[in-house]
């Protein structure tokens, strides 16, 4: 395709073709011309001076330069650095810890003084319905006037921080005696609340969840119910009181699929099942097997084997549910026998859960030689409890039903209603605390990262990632002792965010980071994990947000040998070539990184510290007096990255308006001896802020220089420091500036943050000593054609003593495009194609302004594939592991499993309509027309849903040892000729081709991300199923409770109370004609 290469042209000794003689570029026999006939040098020249006097970047490197027999470099420890954060995040989550503790005292103690009263009356503050008034203007009842106020602790919510309030589920009886007594006995938990948030102002939420189905939270807040007037929150449903009631278990799943489970039977049984997997967590692990005249696994690829109850597997597995046809005769003997068989081997190999393993029976009850199964497998130790969940009205089978529970230490309970699932299903974890409670174990859980539901509808609620601690609470009464009564569970929330200042930005270097994981490899906070995606103008979390493996975000470690160490919660260290990704996936940093990590002791967790090898390992110290300092801090062009922690302003309400250098000030002059400071890094501020004071003055009187008739050449004149102090100039109206969001909270990535330092300072840490990095940037609107175009320029200042080398700053100038476009032009002649393009290939400067912004290979495919045939340029590939995708098939497996009873019940209300008088009239005689109705509005979802992907994308990277290079590309009928030069200083490249030849004949070279296809076809579905079966390793909780001798086995549950509340029967009649959207 191309002939005569140059690269440069001495290596490859081709004669360099006629036609390209009269480019102003080094070639073979041209003799080398003065540099300032070379157009790539005369333009870089130029620019290099235009940068350096209006950054004033000479100036900074001097002043550091003068300060450094001052200066002293220091290696950072990482082993050593990584303990104290860990010791730090140990401290203030066993203060989390201690809170949870009074609550649970608290709530015992007033459980053994309560006694119960079926005919107690009692008021108390619904979160509902607080403020609430009727058509009189009255209070309604259970909702007395409640101060509300906001609270910037509380993400500026409004709250009562002397009370705590009771949110109930639509499906709960707000005055039912169970709640009215639990609801009264917990009142004691309201001083409690209060002191423990005294104590420790960093608490967050503090609540109580009760097994009968209330929630008790402080501080008090208003709940708002959904669009359909329901309140589908159920505590019990929550990640953390699961797991704090309950150890990890093995849950093998039987589902009956004989032709008697036809229309709403079997609809129960899948909401049945869908609800027992919501009861499911990292830490269980789960199959399902359907039965009729033959068993079969819903999922054959785990055939025999038990998978780990993640987020992937559960909606997987919902998803099959909702396909089960029915047909046939159930043989339930075969379908208990390989329930137990995956249990038994599971155990024997030591895999699963190691603990408790129950087996669930989900059938309408033509049950039969089911008991030698059990004399054979279970009996006498009975290890393994089955539960059973008898569906629909008939009771012919109820007493075979109950009697297989009650014979395997499980619970018997009977689902006529889609209302009826939750409550029922819930019986099994009680069964399954009792071991715990009756030996009075409370076991500390720490859930993993996720979302608050409740927090992020609201207004004023960005989304935060949590993780929960929470205790169980027990029935203290010896009368009770053997029924072993779980009375609920305490939690309190710890927002992740606060975790990770305890790990300093400014103590891990320009590149470097922490991030923690969970024992099963889960990511609980890492600056590269993306919860969120963006679904036409809202942002979402991600459906599997919070499963996302340490190997998807750190994936370079191939051979996990960083998350082995991790999740066995070892100490040590390991080194990893990286390749960052950076600027939303457009441009690569290679950098070799050093991993340091270490366990946070009594947590499941783990904490990694990242620092990159060279600058990254030193830290910068520097000496200066706190009067001078002060001085230099003062200037109004100054601030501080408001996101890191100079001094603690979120704990005393008069420091929370305090933004952090004006906390500093008060701190520095003493003004407000209260004030907590890391004292390590305003030493480091003071100094800083003394060496880049004399900038201020250069840029104003630069500013002064520039007169009205002057050409227009930059906007702003920025430097920030290692320290996260940023100083910045104006050289026009704030009104002429062409990208207002820069520098401003609005454009994170120009910003210091917790999770990163500006992009601007990155890149220029990795440019050669006093080359500059220009990197283009969209004013504005991205998408808008026609908005106005600037260009940022930054390069490092590095401070080199005892041949340690450390970056002590970054400066630049962000300047409008026009202006480099003019320059160029001026240094150029008209006659030639050129391109100025970076160094990964997007074009700044070309003539054709459509092409402005643009990847090279998108507008010549020819040009590109060929630089990148000669090693000019290279390809990249990176991978993303939290991509989203379309679904390749949107009508297949699009069923969404049903969220709760209440929108089960509303989906099904257009059926209730239609059969309301019936139902009323004959209870049992549910019909099968439900099954097509609802099925038909189950299945409807929006084409454009995106789903969890793997992606893979190029990224395409200069050889900076090519500085120079041309060559001819055979484009059919004429040739194209090229040359290509390195702009000195910069990361820029000048292109130069001949117009005349159009070479559109080849394809472009396209920088877009592919999904990741795992199932090939060719080698049938064996790729996919490998994967799906493979299990990470993971390390299993410490704490087991499966059995206890005094447990009372016999209380195993009866008849299914069939008498709804009035609420919920009626409630059909009030949504009966809601729109189809709101019932999907």
């Amino acid at each position: 395709m191309a002939h005569g290469l140059g690269l440069p042209v001495e290596d490859f000794g081709h004669p360099v073709p006629a036609a390209i003689q009269h480019l102003p570029v080094p070639h073979e026999g041209a003799g080398q011309d003065s540099s300032g006939n070379l157009w790539a040098d005369t333009f870089g020249r130029d620019l290099y001076d235009t940068v350096t006097k209006y950054s004033g970047s000479l100036l900074l490197q001097k002043k550091y330069k003068d300060v450094e027999p001052s200066l002293r470099i220091q290696e950072v420890d990482g082993l050593e650095l990584v303990r104290k954060f860990s010791e730090d995040m140990e401290t203030m989550l066993r203060r989390k810890v201690e809170a949870v503790k009074n609550l649970v005292e608290a709530a015992e103690e007033a459980d053994l003084n309560h006694e119960f009263n079926r005919s107690l009356v009692f008021d108390y503050y619904n979160s509902v319905l607080i403020n609430e008034r009727d058509a009189n203007g009255n209070y309604v009842e259970l909702g007395a006037e409640f101060v509300l106020e906001s609270n910037a602790h509380f993400s500026n919510l409004m709250v009562n921080t002397s009370l705590s309030n009771v949110q109930l589920p639509t499906n709960v009886y707000n005055k039912d005696p169970d709640i009215l007594n639990g609801v009264y006995m917990s009142e004691a938990l309201n001083p409690v609340f209060v002191e423990n948030f005294q104590r420790d102002p960093t608490l967050t939420w503090q609540y109580f969840g009760s097994s009968t189905g209330f929630f008790r939270i402080y501080p008090g807040i208003k709940w708002t119910p959904d669009e359909n007037g329901v309140i589908a929150f159920d505590c019990r449903n929550r990640g953390w009181y699961i797991q704090a009631a309950t150890s990890p278990k093995d849950i093998v799943i039987l589902v009956d699929t004989s032709g008697s489970m036809k229309g709403l039977r079997m609809t129960i049984a899948r909401h049945t099942i869908s609800t027992i997997l919501d009861t499911l967590g990292e830490n269980d692990f789960v199959n399902i097997i359907a039965y009729n005249d033959y068993i079969h696994y819903i999922e054959p690829c785990f055939k025999g084997i038990l998978v780990q109850a993640d987020r992937d597997n559960r909606e997987h597995f919902k998803q099959l549910v909702d396909e089960l046809m029915v047909k046939g005769v159930g043989v339930v003997d075969q379908a208990l026998r390989e329930a137990f068989q995956i249990l038994n081997q599971f155990q024997e190999a030591r895999q699963g859960s190691l603990c408790n393993q129950a087996i669930m029976l989900i059938t309408d009850g033509a049950v039969e030689d089911y008991e030698p199964v059990f004399e054979k497998y279970n009996w006498p130790d009975r290890k393994v409890r089955v539960f059973t969940y008898l569906i629909g009205r008939e009771v012919t089978f109820a007493d075979r039903m109950r009697w297989i529970a009650c014979n395997n230490k499980g619970y018997y309970t009977q689902i006529s209603t889609l209302a009826d699932a939750q409550e029922n299903v819930m019986e099994y974890l009680h069964v399954l605390s009792r071991p715990m409670v009756i030996n009075h174990d409370h076991d500390i859980t720490w859930t993993e990262a996720y979302m608050d539901s409740k927090l992020f509808t609201s207004q004023a609620q960005s989304f935060m990632l949590l993780t929960t601690v929470a205790m169980p609470v027990f029935s203290k009464k010896n009368e009770t002792r053997s029924h072993g009564i779980l009375l609920g569970v305490v939690g309190s929330d710890v927002a992740l965010r606060e975790l990770m200042k305890l790990a300093p930005r400014y103590k891990l270097g320009v590149h470097g980071y922490a991030f923690l994981n969970t024992n099963n490899g889960y990511i609980l906070s890492h600056p590269d994990l993306r919860p969120l995606y963006r679904e036409g103008k809202k942002l979402k979390p991600k459906p599997n947000y919070n499963s996302v493996d340490l190997s998807e975000v750190e994936w370079e470690d191939r051979a996990e040998i960083l998350r082995t160490a991790m999740i066995n919660g070892e100490t040590g260290s390991l080194s990893m070539d990286v390749k960052v990704p950076l600027d939303k996936g457009k441009r690569v940093l290679f950098l070799t990184n050093d991993y340091f990590f270490t366990d946070i002791s009594d947590t499941p967790f783990s904490l990694g510290v990242v620092l990159s090898q060279g600058h990254g390992e030193y830290i910068l110290l520097g000496n200066t007096s706190v009067e001078e300092g002060l001085h230099d801090l003062l200037h109004p062009d100054l601030t501080l990255a408001n996101d890191w922690i100079y001094c603690i302003t979120d704990i005393d309400p008069d420091h929370r308006k305090l933004s952090q250098l004006e906390a500093m000030l008060r701190f520095l002059t003493g003004e407000d001896p209260d004030l907590e400071c890391d004292e390590e890094l305003v030493r480091e501020v003071l100094f800083d802020a003394v060496v880049t004071a004399p900038m201020e003055a250069y840029w104003t009187a630069l500013a002064l220089n520039i007169s009205e008739e002057s050409e227009h050449v930059a906007d702003v004149a920025f430097l920030g420091t290692r320290a996260g102090l940023l100083r910045s100039t104006l050289f026009v109206g704030s009104e002429k500036v062409s990208d207002k969001k820069f520098l401003t909270p609005e454009d994170e990535a120009s910003m210091f943050t917790m999770d990163h330092f500006p992009l601007w300072y990155r890149q220029a840490a990795e440019q050669p000593a006093g080359s500059f990095v220009f990197n283009l940037r969209l004013a504005e609107g991205p998408e808008s054609p026609g908005e106005p175009v600037v260009v940022t320029a930054s390069t490092a200042v590095a401070v080199t003593v005892d041949k340690k080398t450390a970056i002590a700053a970054a400066v630049g100038i962000q300047m409008r495009l026009e202006f480099l476009q003019r320059m160029f032009w001026a240094a150029t002649q008209q006659d030639l194609d050129c391109f100025i393009i970076d160094n990964n290939g997007f074009i700044l400067i070309s003539e054709r302004s459509q092409e402005v912004g643009r990847f090279l290979g998108e507008v010549d495919g020819a040009l590109m594939t060929q630089l990148l045939s000669t090693g000019v340029f290279s390809q990249v590939t990176m991978y993303d592991y939290q991509a989203m995708c379309k679904p390749p098939n949107q009508h297949h497996s699009a069923a969404r499993p049903l969220a709760s009873p209440i929108s089960a019940l509303l989906t099904a209300t257009r059926w209730l309509a239609n059969e309301l008088l019936l139902f009323l009239l004959e209870w049992s005689t549910w019909g099968s027309q439900y099954a097509d109705t609802g099925a038909e509005a189950h299945k409807h979802k929006k084409q454009d849903t995106l789903q969890p992907c793997d992606t893979e994308y190029p990224v395409f990277v200069h050889q900076r040892a090519i500085q120079e290079a041309n060559g001819i590309l055979e484009c059919g009928a004429c040739q194209k000729i090229f040359v290509i030069q390195q702009i000195p200083n910069s990361n820029l490249l000048l292109l130069v081709t001949d117009p005349t030849c159009d070479c559109s004949i080849f394809p472009l070279v396209l920088q877009e991300a592919t999904e990741v296809k795992y199932m090939n076809p060719a080698h049938n579905a064996s790729v996919k199923c490998d994967r799906m079966r493979s299990q990470k390793l993971r390390r299993r909780p410490d704490s087991c409770h499966a059995f206890h001798p005094e447990e009372n086995a016999q209380d195993c549950g009866g008849t299914s109370d069939t008498s709804a509340s009035l609420s919920l029967l009626l409630l059909p009649l009030c949504t009966w004609a809601l729109p189809t959207q709101l019932l999907r």
